[in-house]
């Protein structure tokens, strides 16, 4: 079977920070940081991607490039004779399977809540009320995923390339206005400084795990989210600064999504540290309290629809690509097969808060902190922390081969200094925190 081919350097910049861009930049990540004390946990972040991120997105896109191969085969066809890492592509599968079994039903939510708004239904909202509804779940989970895998059905350039290129820069559009209408509120200065100041005595070991599952989360790197593209481009191109444009993109989403959230809490007297509802029930309360709250509400929700689907997509056509290596399916077949496996899957999550009772760690948690957990705070450091071994060490790929595919090209190179970083900084930072995150988790 040929591999498809993007079609431009642009098309895989915005397929690459498609995939990063979605509900981790604009759901997670502001209830993250209002939960761990604003720009403390921002400093943190913004570490965790340069020291973390940039390397691990580095290597993602340097094996795939290479393998010319779906990330359930990219260890296998790199590994020498004797080696047996082609059994972590299985784990990038499962990863990126149980990432789609609660990330299409929170990209339903989203969906919902911007129908609701369109329609001008918006008055009676409530995340509690939304989530205990298996009908509204069920139904905006099957649309989310209706939508995805049709478009998926299509060719790589036609269908996936074509389409997150015009989403993408709508949604850079709406998050500039509703940012520029955010800083004109009454209470912008108090809720910037609260998002940008940095509150040292409040950086402690969980702000330092939560930013780095994060960084991981939101760069999809250590499951193959980002390797499938750098298997889909040529090498005119070296690969760190591809990197660092992908970053730089999922960065700016990530930073205006606060900007256009803190300001409102802060003007409205709501509560930054909600979590999960921070997005819904809080700014459902903005625009209902706002002039022109319908129009601001429905323009906030469509760039939330336009950021998760780029995801789900991403994710979706990882998830495609490697079980049409595995079966030799055409693009359709697969499409609908998938589609139906990642449906039966998520309604665990989808009914998981009404009908299918699931509480796997403290009080109160539910199949979504269950699929969560094994996502973020797993398979996604894990799946970074084998990346770094395999690619710079003679036990795996080698430094030797990574060094000569990541500079393949013109741009940004991966340069001799940089070695310890990649080979040591990166896998002990990630071996370290995680085994602190699992020391000190909240297991019951």
């Amino acid at each position: 079977m040929k591999r498809e081919q993007l079609g431009s350097r642009l098309g895989f910049i915005m397929l690459s920070a498609g995939c990063a861009i979605g509900c981790g930049n604009v759901w997670k990540f502001p209830w993250m940081c209002g939960q761990n004390g604003g720009g403390s946990f921002m400093l943190v972040y913004i570490l965790c991607l340069i020291l973390l991120g940039i390397p691990a997105l580095v290597l993602e896109f340097s094996i795939g490039r290479a393998a010319q191969a779906s990330p359930l085969f990219m260890y296998k066809k790199l590994e020498k004779p004797g080696q047996k890492w082609g059994i972590f592509g299985w784990f990038c599968l499962a990863g990126n399977i149980a990432l789609m079994a609660f990330y299409t039903v929170v990209s339903g939510w989203i969906i919902y809540y911007f129908f609701r708004f369109l329609t001008g239904n918006h008055a009676s909202l409530g995340f509690g009320a939304m989530i205990s509804s298996p009908s509204v779940n069920v139904l905006f989970l099957l649309i989310t995923l209706v939508v995805a895998f049709f478009i998926l059905s299509f060719n790589l350039q036609g269908g996936l390339e074509r389409v997150t290129k015009y989403m993408m820069s709508a949604l850079l559009v709406l998050m500039l206005a509703l940012a520029v209408h955010s800083l004109l509120l009454g209470g912008a200065g108090k809720g910037m400084s609260f998002y940008l100041k940095p509150d040292f005595s409040k950086i402690k070991g969980s702000v330092v795990v939560g930013a780095m599952n994060q960084a991981f989360f939101t760069l999809s790197t250590g499951m193959g989210g980002m390797a499938i593209f750098g298997s889909y481009i040529g090498k005119e191109r070296s690969l760190m600064g591809e990197a660092i444009h992908v970053i730089l993109l999922d960065s700016l989403v990530a930073f205006l999504a606060g900007v256009i959230i803190f300001p409102a809490c802060f003007t409205y007297n709501l509560e930054v540290t909600a979590g999960p509802s921070l997005l819904f029930d809080t700014m459902a309360a903005v625009f209902n309290n706002m002039p022109g709250g319908r129009v601001w509400g429905s323009l906030f929700f469509l760039f939330m629809v336009f950021a998760a689907l780029s995801t789900v997509l991403g994710v979706c056509e990882n998830i495609l690509a490697m079980i049409r290596e595995l079966t030799g399916w055409s693009r359709p077949k697969g499409s609908v097969i998938c589609g139906i496996g990642i449906f039966l899957l998520a309604l665990t999550t989808a009914l998981g808060f009404s009908i299918i009772h699931f509480q796997p760690f403290a009080e109160g948690t539910t199949w979504l902190d269950f699929w969560d957990f094994f996502v973020s705070n797993n398979i996604l450091p894990l799946g970074s922390l084998v990346l770094a071994l395999f690619c710079c060490n003679k036990f795996g790929w080698g430094w030797d081969n990574f060094l000569a595919e990541a500079n393949s090209g013109k741009g940004l190179k991966v340069r001799p200094w940089m070695k310890p970083i990649f080979r040591f900084v990166l896998p002990g930072l990630i071996a370290f925190i995680y085994i602190y995150g699992m020391a000190t988790f909240n297991w019951r």
